[in-house]
């Protein structure tokens, strides 16, 4: 997704949100009741930018900034497995 405006953006399908990370200090926004056909079209929009401007920001007036911390949870992180959480396993801890 190469973009002279957005750097990343994650979309929640269970929540409907789209969270954006523009490029240089420009933020990170979150766009509520965004469906994923609305997504799919963003993503396949030749131009970002363009398409952000003049079609998504007319249809998603609901948003958000968010404090700049919110940018690194962009990815999820992957669960423990159940044996090692059940356990109490401590080998994965590190030493002192």
């Amino acid at each position: 997704m190469p973009s002279s405006v957005i750097s990343s953006m994650h979309y929640d399908s269970g929540a409907r949100t789209l969270t954006m990370v523009y490029r240089g200090k420009r933020g990170v926004y979150r766009y509520y009741d965004v469906s994923p056909e609305e997504f799919d079209a963003f993503r396949a929009a030749p131009s970002k930018g363009t398409y952000l401007n003049q079609i998504f920001k007319a249809r998603h007036p609901v948003y958000e900034r968010l404090s700049s911390s919110h940018g690194i949870h962009l990815v999820e992180k992957p669960s423990r497995p159940a044996a090692q959480s059940e356990q109490g396993d401590d080998s994965h801890r590190k030493r002192r």
